[in-house]
Formats: structure tokens, sequence, C-alpha cells
């Protein structure tokens, strides 16, 4: 395309201009000079050019070209969710007439949000206590600098979809942080800000977030573009384009009041199980029921009306990207990837089931030697653990895709030069040279329950019509429910999809594409390295998933069962639980595994040895207060005249014979001072009939508790830690930490939760809680 221009001097301000506007990813546009008879300032009036759009109509004849409006698109993923999420919103923005530029939030060289001028779309997820994920620290540590004038983004506008879970207590605080800071710095919203849920499915609100994105961006755009004119036409007397005029947006008014006011993450599900009508229906193929079933009960293969007689919304089949080849390559080994954390492979020296053996849970406690290594951890830190794949589901799956005679041969990935995905990147977690197995052992994770995308791309390699309604029902949006009830809630795997599918065949490229990263898993130091010098403590119940009808056969967790086998060499099953005996000093026999440390920028003991503080953990939620007390200990032994805080735990297990992890030590922190006040509690213990009620749970010791927990917290400024499930626990602590502020203050519930979360910014609150 070619735009004629004229004066010199004009065609060079619009040359700069187009290059700013339209962005470094649009194809370059050359412009040249041309005498155009009786040149007046009249003809610019129609020259728009703003936020990487314009549009022209020209006295001259030139070549016409459509050009698509363009908006930045931002992602902040942690496990690779929300650059998951950012990727769909790409591939759909060309169905909608625009253009995105997707980058990383850390990939802040990229994009400069000072002097953007198109809409911006941020998704970003939430990560530890509330936290912004590790890709955006950067970007949100700029966003707060105390510097920044209020009106730094007053030319800005966004919209942001947030990820979370609500089993959490900070719910999707990662994304109103980013939220907040941009309000605060003069952004204005153009669309609602979405709060999607991990905790009921992320696409319940996700699905509707970006079905009504295009027409707000849309909006958002044309507004912009309208002021511009009218700001043009203001100015064309004196000839020139007015400075700066690519970076002005549209007044507050014209931004779509309705939309702010929006609360996705209140949607209700309807009655037949889809999304109320709050958001327009996406363009989809419509699908036609087959023939009825007979069975009165849905399962994970058969559905009953009304689904199995509905007209289906199906998604668009996501466009591959990936081709596959086998290399027949002997001798050599996958390349390992560098990475930002340093991974150690460090001996495990000792390894104790702290539970009795009909105990309901099974929990043990390892010991890793840190002693060759450069590693220091404080109590309240935590580590990842490099972790494979269960070796038997990947053999399994690998028969099963009918791969057994290539498992090790070396697989060369390599981008299909026709496809259609924006933007389509080899996967960086994959090394050189990985073969087959190792890249299903190491690489992928296949126990990861399928996205409504992945069904829907196996719904074309699958031959059985039945089948592949059922498929097609699941990824749809009337199939919502199904989808929750037989393949999220019973946390299915591809695996499982593949057995009850059995006419499904698809290709290893399909799993790559849709299959997150194996994950490294995290767990809290359980020892303090002053009172265990070159040790690593921690504990960590083995987790079992029971057979049910989706999932025949009954599994471990990957990283439990895994480290579980890999240590029953050497496993003790102490009678008296808590205390690791010596198993030998050769460390060439002991089994090994790959870890790199998470500091805890907070979970840690006060730093003023007189403030006092209360630890909730019932569990395997006491592992970093066992560091806690180790190291309280060492600080009075080393400071024997000083007057320290009063340390309160509340501990709480199903059996006080069964599972009363470190019993014996708390029992001598107890004895010695170190620990002042032990509140524990059985809930499945029975009562003998002359015994009065106990307290069942923490929260139940909590409240009888209330009037020196308040005393602490409130009155001597004191912290209280909370470690444990998140889903149940840490909101029960929370719920009754708001009625004994309510009580003891004599305030309504507002107020409280008004005081609780004074606590939480006070770094007075804290919590290292799991789901």
């Amino acid at each position: 395309m070619s735009i004629a221009i004229h004066p010199a001097s004009i065609q060079s301000r619009l040359a700069s201009i187009l290059r700013t506007s339209i962005g470094r990813n649009a194809c370059a546009v050359p412009l040249y000079c041309a005498a155009v008879p009786h040149y007046n300032s009249q003809r610019w009036k129609s020259v728009v050019l703003l936020l990487g759009t314009f549009r022209y109509c020209w006295s001259c004849p030139v070549m016409p070209c459509e050009v698509k409006d363009r908006f930045l698109l931002l992602y902040g993923s942690q496990c690779g969710q929300a650059q998951a999420i950012a990727e769909e919103i790409c591939e759909k923005a060309s169905e909608h007439k625009f253009v995105a530029d997707v980058c990383c939030l850390s990939q802040q060289e990229k994009y400069n949000l000072e002097k953007e001028t198109s809409p911006v779309v941020i998704v970003v997820s939430t990560t530890g206590d509330g936290e912004p994920p590790d890709t955006a620290i950067k970007f949100v540590k700029s966003i707060r600098a105390k510097a920044l004038p209020p009106d730094h983004f007053a030319h800005l506008r966004y919209a942001l979809l947030g990820l979370g879970d609500s089993n959490y207590t900070n719910f999707c605080n990662g994304g109103k942080t980013i939220d907040r800071c941009l309000q605060e710095l003069g952004a204005q919203r153009f669309y609602a800000t979405g709060h999607a849920d991990d905790g009921v499915g992320l696409e319940l609100v996700v699905e509707p977030w970006i079905d009504g994105l295009w027409s707000a961006t849309k909006k958002a755009l044309t507004s912009s573009i309208s002021t511009a004119r009218n700001k043009m036409e203001a100015s064309d007397h004196a000839g020139v384009v007015p400075n700066g005029e690519c970076e002005t947006f549209a007044d507050k008014e014209t931004v779509d009041n309705s939309a702010t006011h929006l609360n996705l993450h209140l949607l209700k599900l309807n009655d037949s199980g889809g999304l109320g009508s709050k958001f327009p229906e996406p363009v989809s193929d419509k699908t036609k029921p087959v023939t009825e079933t007979t069975s009165s009960e849905p399962s994970l293969t058969r559905s009953i009306p009304p689904l199995a007689k509905s007209a289906l919304n199906v998604p668009a089949m996501p466009p591959e990207y990936l081709d596959v080849e086998f290399l027949v390559v002997s001798g050599q080994e996958a390349c390992p990837l560098s990475t930002q954390e340093t991974v150690y492979q460090v001996p495990v020296t000792g390894a104790l089931q702290i539970t009795q053996k009909d105990a309901v849970k099974t929990a043990l406690l390892l010991e890793l030697d840190l002693s060759e290594t450069p590693i220091s951890y404080q109590p309240g830190d935590s580590f990842n653990i490099s972790c494979p794949n269960s070796s038997n589901e990947v053999e399994q799956l690998i028969l099963r895709l009918e791969l057994a005679e290539k498992k090790d041969h070396c697989v060369k990935l390599k981008l299909k030069p026709d496809t259609k995905k924006k933007v389509a990147q080899l996967p960086a977690y994959i090394p050189e040279n990985s073969t087959l197995r190792y890249l299903l052992t190491w690489c992928l994770e296949i126990r990861a329950v399928p996205k409504k995308a992945f069904l829907r791309a196996l719904v074309e390699y699958t031959t059985d019509s039945c089948e592949k309604r059922r498929l097609q029902e699941l990824c749809s949006k009337q199939g919502s429910a199904d989808y929750n009830r037989f393949v999220r809630d019973p946390s299915l795997c591809v695996l499982d999809l593949l057995h009850a599918f059995s006419s499904c065949s698809p290709p290893l490229c399909l799993l790559i594409e849709h299959l997150p990263k194996l994950q490294p898993r995290s767990y809290s130091a359980a020892s303090s390295s002053s009172f265990h010098p070159g040790k690593l403590h921690f504990v960590f119940n083995i987790v079992e998933f029971p057979s049910c009808s989706e999932r025949p056969i009954p599994r471990r967790g990957v990283c439990t069962g895994w480290l579980s086998k890999l240590v029953s060499p050497i496993l003790q099953i102490s009678e008296t639980p808590g205390k690791l005996s010596e198993v030998g000093q050769d460390h060439s026999l002991f089994p090994k595994v790959s870890i790199c440390t998470r500091p805890n920028s907070t979970f840690h003991l006060p730093s003023d040895l007189s403030v006092p503080f209360i630890m909730v953990g019932p569990g395997t939620g006491v592992a970093p207060f066992i560091g806690f007390l180790q190291h309280r200990e060492k600080q009075r032994q080393e400071n024997p005249d000083f007057h320290f805080g009063e340390t309160w735990l509340f501990f709480g297990c199903r059996h006080k014979d069964k599972d009363f992890l470190f019993r014996d030590e708390l029992r001598h922190f107890l004895e010695n001072g170190t620990l002042t006040h032990l509140k524990v509690c059985f809930s499945r213990d029975s009562l003998g009939s002359t015994e009065e009620a106990k307290p069942k749970y923490v929260q139940d010791n909590l409240r009888l508790c209330a009037q020196d927990l308040t005393r602490i917290l409130l009155k001597e400024n004191g912290c209280i830690y909370v470690c444990g499930d998140a889903k149940n626990m840490a909101k029960d602590v929370n719920e009754a930490l708001i009625d004994i502020v309510g009580k003891e203050l004599q305030i309504d519930k507002l107020e409280a939760m008004n005081v609780v979360a004074g606590l939480r910014d006070k770094k007075c609150y804290l919590q290292d809680i799991w789901g």
C-alpha cells in the first residue's frame, strides 16, 4: 500500500506517527511524495491516525487496504494458565477484525504503557498468599512507585482479567493489585474487570468475558477515533497534525460505564448448567443431537436429555501448530534446560513415617543433606522438588498412542509452516534430543485436567459418532455442568479420557500442544538450619485419589507418590513418631532429589524477639512451626536473659493416637518454655460417656482463647501465622478471627472484617496455605 502526501514536512510527520501508532509488529507502510494539485488542508480532514489504526479518504486515487484495529495484550502467568488464555484471545482477535500484540508483563522492553495509545488488555494470575506471579513482580513494582504522579496513565484505557482461586483468602489479589494501581494512576477501564475462579472453573467467567471483550474494545476505539477527529478539525486551521494527537483518548464520559459496573465474579449458573444471558452468544458451530440415550443417569461417556437433545455451541477448533518427527539417535540424552533457579541434586538421608499404620492419611518426614550445596534457608521458607510422572502411567499412555516402538526415539519438534496460530512457538520446556519416554516423564503434566479446548481438539480424532457427540457436549457451553461433574471435579487426565473414548486416537503433537509444563511441587521447611546444620526436613501426606466411575484405578499424587516409592528402601516406621534415626553415612547409596529454594519474604519469625505470635497448623500444616520453635529454642539459648514474647500453637488432627504429628517434640518445647501455650484437638476421637464435649477443630480452640488472641493481636501488636488447607481450614480460621474481633471489640461484622484486613496489611496475619 502507498499513500501520496504533500508537502514533504507533513510526509515526515505522518511517517513518524504511523511508525509510532502501528507498532513494531505491523507491516511497514511506504510513503512517497506526489504533486497534489490545489492542495489545501481540507483534504486532510478525514485522516485519522490513532491506536495503530488509520482511515483515509483522499482527493487523489490511492490503492484501498483494510487495516485491522490493534490492541496490546499483556499477561502475567505462574503456571501457564494466564498465558494460555492470552493466546486464546490473540487467536480470536483476528476473527473480530483486531490484531493483538502479545507480550509477557516481564518483557518490558517490548512495550511501553507510558506511550501506549491502543487499548490494553491484561490477563494475570495470582500465586502464593495473594501475590502476583513471578513474571509480573517487576511490572507491579514499577507501577507502585511512589514518585509516579496521579495522572501518569491518564491516557491509558485497559481491561483486566484476573485469575484466582476462591479457596484462598486473597482471591484474585494479583489482578486486583494491578487494577487498583492503574486506577490510582489515572488509567480508565473500558470494560469490566473479570475475576475468574479456578475453585469452580475458570471458564465460567473467562468465556463470557472474552465474548464481551470485542464489542467493548470496538466501542473504545470508535469513541477514541471520534474524539481525535474532533480535535483535528478544531486544529485544522493551522494546517498541521497537533502534537501528541495519537496519544489522546476520549473523555471519561465516553467510556461504557455500564460495563465497568458488571461483577463478572458473581455470574451464576442457570438451571440448565449454562451461563446467564448477560453476555452475547459466541459465534460457533451448531451441533445437532444424536439419538436419545436409554439410560436414566449421565456419565462421562453418556448424556441424557435435555443436553442429549440440545443443539450445541461448540467452540472453534484450536489451530494446530506443531509437527513431530521421530529420529533414531543412539547414545544421546536430553540436554538439560537452563532455568532462572539453580537446581541442586541432594541425597535423602532419612525417611520416617510419622503416622500410625491405621491412620487415615500416611505422613512422611524426609531429611535432605544440603552440606555439599550453598543452599541456605530460614524457618518459613519453602522449596521446590522436581518430580517425574508415574512410569506406569507413561507406559500406558505410550501404548494408548500406539507409539511403543518409538518410546526411545528422539522427538524433533517443528512449527507447521501453514499454521494459523498467531503466537506459535516451540515449547521452551522440552529439551533437544528428548526421547518420547523422557518427554512424557519429565516435561508434560500428563495428570493435568484437560481443558475444553483440548476436548474440542480430540473431537477431530474420534471416529465413533456417539463418542464424538459426547466430547462435543463436554466442551460446549451447554455441557459446562457435565464437564465440571465428570472431568474437572474427579480430576481426570488425558489417559482417563483416552481409556473412556476408545475411538479417539490423537497424535503426539496434539498432547504437546495442549498439556502444560510439568511443574515442580512446593513444600515448607520443617526445620531450622541453626538446629539441624546442613539438613533440611519436610513433611507431606501421601495424596490418594480413590477409584471412581470415571477413573476405575486409584492413584497417588504425582510427587508424593513418587517420593514415597523413592524412599521406601530407607523408610522407618516409628512407634513414637517424629524423630529420625541414623541410617548410615554412605551418601552414594541414598536416593537423590532435585530441589531449588523458594525464599518467603514474609512468612518468617518476627525480627523483634519480644513480639508474641500465634501459630495455627493442623495436620501437616504444623511443619513450618516446628522450624519456628527449633529456631526460637536456639535464640533462647543464645540470649538467656532476654524476655521473649509468648508463643501459642493451635494444632489439630483426627486421632490422638494415630496422627498427632511431632507429639514428643511439642512436649519438649512446652517443657523448656520455648512454647508457652499448646492447644490441641482431635476431630474423630469418640468421647467417653462421662466426658464433656471438647473442641473438634482449631477454630473452636481459637474461639475459646478469644480474649488472649485479641490481646496479643490488637494490644500487643503480635502476629498470627496460619498454615495448611486453604479450602476449609484457612477459611474457617479467618471466619473465627472475624467473630472473635467482633465480639471482643463489640463491633459489627463489617468493622471486624476491616480490622482483620488491617492485620493482613500490616503483615501481622500471614498464611502459607495450599489447595
